[in-house]
C-alpha cells in the first residue's frame, strides 16, 4: 500500500484515479428520496439514500430521512451516514438513533462553516442543558462534556418521553475538519478514531453508530473507510491484501458519493497507513517522540496536541494600545501626499485667506470613538467557516475612517464637501452664470423697449 500511495504522489494521480472510482461507481434508484413529501427533509438535492439501503423510521405516518446503512460483514461493521440534521428533521434524527439502539453519535463538522449553515443544533448547549422535541417526544440532556483542542465528546441522555426511557449516547464532534479539506494531520485523525473505537459504540454488540457530517458523504465517507480499512488489515493474515479503492467502491454501492475529493481520497490512503504501522507494531512515528510513550494511545495523544486550547476558546490576541487624538494634524503613515495635496486646493479654491487652515481641519484624521480599543470585537475562532482573526487586521479596523478619507482629500475641490467661509467652484459658476444672464435681459430691455 505505501509503495501504490507513493507511485500515485510522484505521478499526480489522485484526481485521475478519483474520477475512475467515481466512474465504476454503480447508480442504483433513490425513489422515496425524490417524493414530493420527503424533498423539505434533503438538505441537498443532490444527495439521497438508495431505496434498498435507506433507513426507515417507524414511527408516524413518513418513514423517511436521509440516513443509509452501510454494512461491512467481514470487518463486522455497520454505519450509519447521514446528513447534518434541518430543523425540521431534528426529531427524526434521535428517533432514529433510538429506533437503531445507537450508542454513539459522530459528528465530523461545525453547525456554521465559512458563514453558511451546514448543521442544526440538534443537541442542547451548555447553557441549556436540556432541549425537547415534541414532535418525536424525546428529551435530550447534556450530562458533561470534555473539549480537546480539536474535539469534543459529549455525554447525553436521551429520553423516550412516552415510556420514560432513558438511554446514553456519546457525542464525538471534530470541530477542525474543514468542508471538502482534510484533518490537519493523520495522528490528529486518528487519535480521535481510536477514541471513538476505545468507547466501544462501534462495537457489533452495539446499535451502528450515526455518523454525518454536511451531507454524510465526504468526511464521513472518509471516517468510516479508514476505521474499516484499519480492521480489515489487523484481521487479515496478509494485511497488504486490502485494496482501499475496493473497500471503497464497495461501501459507494450503500450510499451515494462517499469521499468527496481527491485529497480526501489521498488522506485516507495516508490515515491508513500510519494506523496500520500501530496496529502492526511499527512504532517508528512513537520512536521519534522525545518522552518515549508506551502505548498507542499515548503516542497518538501526543502527536495530535490534544491537551492544547481549543481555537473557540483561544485567548483573543492583545487589543492595540488607544491611539491619542492628533489635534488637527495629520499623520505622515496615511497621508505621505498631504502637503502637495494642501497646495492643490490652495490654488484651485477661491477661499479666503483663512482656507489653508480650513482645508488642514477638513482632512485631519478622525479621532478614535469613545472608548477607543475597549470597542474592538475580540471574538476569535467561530465556524465556515473557522478561521481565527490575526491581530493585525484587529489593528486596523478601527484605522479604516483614515483610509476612506484620503481618496475624498486626493479629488478635485468641486467634490470636497464645502467649507464654511468659501465659495466652492460649482457656486461660484451658477452665480456667474445668473449675473451674465440678468445683465443679457438688461440689455435687452433697454435697448428694444
Amino acid at each position: 500500500m505505501e509503495a501504490e500511495f507513493r507511485e500515485i504522489d510522484e505521478n499526480g494521480s489522485w484526481n485521475a484515479i478519483y474520477q475512475e472510482i467515481r466512474q465504476q461507481s454503480c447508480e442504483l434508484p433513490c425513489k422515496v428520496a425524490k417524493l414530493p413529501e420527503n424533498k423539505n427533509r434533503n438538505r441537498y438535492r443532490d444527495v439521497s439514500p438508495f431505496d434498498h439501503s435507506r433507513i426507515c423510521l417507524q414511527l408516524g405516518t413518513n418513514d423517511y430521512i436521509n440516513a443509509s446503512l452501510i454494512t461491512v460483514e467481514e470487518a463486522q461493521r455497520k454505519y450509519i451516514l447521514t446528513q447534518g440534521p434541518l430543523p425540521n428533521t431534528c426529531g427524526n434524527f434521535w428517533e432514529m438513533v433510538w429506533e437503531q439502539r445507537t450508542h454513539g453519535v459522530v459528528m465530523l463538522n461545525r453547525v456554521i462553516e465559512k458563514g453558511s449553515v451546514k448543521c442544526a443544533q440538534y443537541w442542547p448547549q451548555r447553557e441549556e442543558r436540556a432541549a425537547i422535541f415534541e414532535d418525536a417526544n424525546f428529551k435530550v440532556t447534556l450530562i458533561s462534556e470534555d473539549i480537546k483542542s480539536y474535539y469534543t465528546v459529549r455525554q447525553l441522555e436521551l429520553e423516550n418521553l412516552l415510556t420514560d426511557e432513558t438511554r446514553e449516547v456519546l457525542h464525538f464532534h471534530y470541530t477542525t475538519w474543514p468542508d471538502f479539506g482534510v484533518p490537519e494531520s493523520p495522528a490528529s485523525f486518528l487519535n480521535f478514531l481510536f477514541k471513538v473505537q476505545k468507547s466501544g459504540c462501534l462495537n457489533s454488540d452495539q446499535g451502528p453508530v450515526v455518523v454525518h457530517c454536511s451531507a454524510g458523504i465526504g468526511r464521513s465517507g472518509t471516517f468510516c473507510l479508514v476505521d474499516t480499512c484499519l480492521l480489515l488489515m489487523a484481521s487479515r493474515k496478509d494485511p497488504s491484501s486490502v485494496r482501499i479503492r475496493d473497500v471503497l467502491l464497495e461501501m459507494r454501492r450503500y450510499r451515494m458519493g462517499l469521499i468527496q475529493t481527491a485529497d480526501q481520497l489521498r488522506f485516507s490512503y495516508l490515515a491508513v497507513i500510519e494506523g496500520a504501522k500501530y496496529i502492526t507494531g511499527d512504532m517508528s512515528l512513537q520512536a521519534s517522540l522525545p518522552s518515549a510513550p508506551t502505548s498507542i494511545s499515548e503516542s497518538l495523544k501526543e502527536l495530535s496536541n490534544e491537551e492544547d486550547d481549543p481555537p473557540e476558546f483561544t485567548p483573543p490576541p492583545p487589543l492595540p494600545p488607544p491611539r491619542e487624538p492628533h489635534n488637527g494634524k495629520v499623520e505622515p503613515a496615511f497621508f505621505p501626499e498631504n502637503d502637495e495635496i494642501l497646495q492643490q486646493m490652495e490654488i484651485r479654491s477661491l477661499g479666503s485667506s483663512q482656507e489653508p487652515e480650513l482645508r488642514k481641519r477638513n482632512i485631519a484624521a478622525p479621532q478614535p470613538p469613545p472608548g477607543g480599543a475597549d470597542q474592538l470585537p475580540g471574538h476569535v475562532g467561530t465556524a465556515d467557516h473557522d478561521s481565527n482573526a490575526p491581530m493585525t487586521s484587529q489593528q486596523q479596523e478601527p484605522e479604516e475612517p483614515e483610509e476612506r478619507e484620503m481618496p475624498e482629500a486626493a479629488e478635485p475641490p468641486e467634490e470636497s464637501p464645502p467649507v464654511p467661509g468659501t465659495w466652492s467652484p460649482l457656486l461660484t459658476n451658477v452665480c456667474l452664470c445668473t449675473a451674465l444672464a440678468l445683465s443679457a435681459y438688461v440689455c435687452y430691455r433697454a435697448c428694444f423697449h
